[in-house]
């Protein structure tokens, strides 16, 4: 084993591999390594190097240390193996306690990093560590599994609709870890081991870090970008249903809540309301003129929201262009359409194809449509929809990208399509806005990617679901999250029983970091430009309902400056304002296990009520002192209390003495 000093850290040669270890930020390191070389080129999320101080690297015979602030690296030849290889132990610099150490998958063969080549350069990969009793994991991007820990989970790292693969774990043990790795994989988070996997790689490429939860997501977000400030306007109530159909039906629903005195601050024109996917411009014959709508909703203070899909009909203007330019996502085999669907001028579903947002001419091309059809008529808020993007049939190995193989790098895709618009933006000297995107990978919060949790069902089920989806995403770097308020398929808001689940859903809907309705209601119709869905504005859901959720909007407009604190604290150390509890008390252990409340910024605790006819919940409240907001009555911390949750509001603490401008409807 031969060792050489870089200059921000350490390469280990054994055999065939290479091996390096470099300081990667403060506390912080990344580890990569390969069969005979590095590769030259990463497509994953460690595009530039945090500022660092130069680590303090010893070697010896067969071992060395990194020592880099509070992260220890000792790297052991690991003689007594049968099969001797490098292994890794991370450790904390001020106790020498372990955090992780790299495992062995077979004392004799293989070991804990393998390469299993495919004759094209390329690997199957695997990387081990070992399993630690009592530690539990969070983060992992945005799943429908209904847990908060992830320990006991295998988990699949792809994009799918409602699962949002970013390869990011925060441990209770002290540290975080990326898996900067693209490729189509999964990780096991067993009993005996930890096992991160991709089918076809170039490299493994991992991120650590050692610290507080707060400290982690701090180093996390050097790391891979930090969100920008949320625009102003993007705090308050965003309404949208399956699809207005043109332009009068868009604006008679922004002129009754002006009427009725209800705030909105973003209103959407959904997918089919253009000509065909691929030409991003209005249907003439439905949005005759788009920017006097503009126009007329600025008036209101009122910001449209278009959705784009980065889908390309065959029938689209600018399919050839598209084609010949080389600019679409190519199939290894096969032609180079990957879904189908019934968009206008189509008289059954016919197949589509995808644009390829890793390629430079790609963005440039798309987004020149965009600004001429578009951010000219003073449209700035993007719906990047089916951005994984939704394959059918599912299956991301077989698409070609400029990037690589989709085996390879086929997760990045919804990062750079937020990337398309942010450089489009920056380009036409605006400020960053906020993309609303059904999926992300590591690094998309720079580009202004706000996620939301996808097409999901309008159950009981489905919401209980949303609070460990929007705090595991939030651990995982994204601190814009929303929900389809009510869910997205189905719910009738004729119901009784429906409207109780929106009204809850309200409830937990104006404490996440956007507020934001949408859905596909009752009485529903087949995918294709005809649809419209049934009734789902502010007033569709009867009169008790409608008072409750009006009441609601009105509290998010008092809630707005302290958003925005929380918004800017976001952007400056990385900390989401939506977050489990244990991000503030890591030193309480119940902080760690609670998963169906959780803080809204530093001064509010939201428990959620999330099951039919509950009209009560236990509400742990951590250590301090916190003020019923019903109630104004203070209770310690550090305990659990019954609280009242009548159907007119949920259980909301406010740390006491804290300024946050409740008032009614809490």
């Amino acid at each position: 084993m031969d060792f050489q000093l870089l200059d921000a850290g350490l390469e280990v040669r054994h055999r065939h591999e290479v091996l390096t270890i470099e300081a990667w930020g403060a506390d912080s390191v990344r580890v990569r390594a390969a069969p005979y070389r590095i590769p030259a080129e990463s497509h994953g999320a460690l595009d530039e190097r945090p500022a660092w101080e130069p680590p303090v690297v010893k070697v010896g015979d067969g071992q060395a240390t990194l020592v880099h602030g509070e992260l220890t690296v000792t790297v052991d030849l690991n003689r007594a193996a049968a099969y001797p290889e490098p292994l890794l132990t991370f450790t904390r610099t001020s106790t020498g306690e372990e955090l992780l150490a790299e495992q062995r998958e077979h004392f004799w063969l293989p070991g804990a990093r393998v390469f299993a080549g495919n004759r094209s350069g390329a690997y199957e990969v695997h990387q081990q560590f070992g399993a630690y009793d009592g530690e539990k994991l969070y983060g992992l991007g945005q799943r429908t599994h209904g847990r908060l820990d992830l320990k006991g989970l295998a988990l699949d790292l792809v994009q799918r609709n409602g699962e949002v693969s970013i390869p990011f774990v925060l441990s209770n043990r002290g540290y975080g870890l990326l898996w900067n790795v693209p490729a189509v994989g999964r990780v096991e988070f067993a009993d005996n081991a930890t096992r991160w996997f991709a089918g076809q790689a170039r490299e493994i490429d991992y991120w650590i870090t050692a610290g507080t939860p707060a400290e982690i997501l701090a180093r996390y977000a050097d790391a891979t970008g930090h969100v920008p400030e949320l625009p102003a306007w993007a705090s308050g109530f965003w309404q949208s249903k399956l699809r207005y159909r043109d332009q009068e039906e868009l604006l008679a629903v922004a002129r009754e809540h002006r009427r009725r005195g209800l705030p909105l601050s973003v209103i959407v024109a959904d997918y089919f309301h253009w000509s065909a996917m691929g030409d991003y411009r209005f249907d003439p014959a439905e949005w005759p003129d788009p920017r006097a709508m503009v126009a007329e909703l600025a008036d209101m203070g009122v910001e449209l929201m278009v959705s784009i899909w980065p889908t390309v009909s065959p029938l689209s203007a600018h399919f050839a262009d598209y084609r010949d330019r080389g600019l679409l996502v190519g199939s290894d085999q096969g032609v180079e359409f990957h879904q189908t669907i019934q968009d206008k001028g189509m008289t059954a579903p016919m197949p589509v194809a995808f644009y390829d947002p890793t390629n430079p001419r790609t963005r440039e091309y798309v987004w020149d449509l965009v600004r001429r059809n578009y951010l000219d008529l003073g449209i700035r808020v993007f719906w990047l929809d089916a951005s994984e993007p939704e394959l059918n049939p599912a299956h991301p190995g077989n698409l070609t990208l400029y990037a690589g193989p989709g085996a390879e790098v086929a997760c990045v895709y919804p990062r750079d399509n937020a990337r398309l618009f942010a450089e489009g933006m920056a380009a036409a000297g605006q400020e960053p806005t906020v993309l609303l995107c059904r999926s992300a990978w590591a690094g998309a919060q720079r580009y202004g990617a706000a996620v939301w949790s996808g097409d999901i069902p309008a159950t009981w089920t489905s919401l209980r679901q949303q609070v460990r989806a929007g705090l595991n995403i939030a651990i995982s770097g994204i601190p814009w999250w929303t929900t389809d308020i009510g869910g997205f398929h189905g719910g009738d808001a004729r119901d009784p029983a429906y409207r109780e689940l929106m009204v809850r859903w309200f409830q937990f809907g104006v404490f996440c970091p956007l507020f934001r309705l949408h859905g596909d209601r009752e009485p529903r119709t087949p995918t294709s430009y005809a649809q419209t869905g049934g009734p789902n504005e502010v007033w569709s859901f009867g009169e008790e309902a409608s008072e409750i959720i009006a009441g609601l909007l009105r509290l998010r407009e008092r809630l707005r400056p302290y958003i925005h604190e929380q918004m800017r604290v976001a952007a400056r150390t990385g900390l989401p304002p939506m977050r489990p509890l244990f991000v503030d008390f890591p030193a309480d252990g119940p902080s760690w296990t609670v998963d169906d409340e959780f803080l809204f910024g530093p001064d509010v605790l939201v428990a959620p009520i999330t099951e039919p006819g509950v009209r009560e919940r236990e509400v742990y409240l951590p250590p301090g002192s916190w003020v019923d907001t019903a109630t104004g009555v203070e209770h310690v911390g550090a305990t659990t209390v019954v609280v009242a949750a009548p159907i007119e509001r949920i259980p909301v603490f406010v740390r006491a003495g804290a300024d946050v401008p409740m008032g009614e409807n809490a």
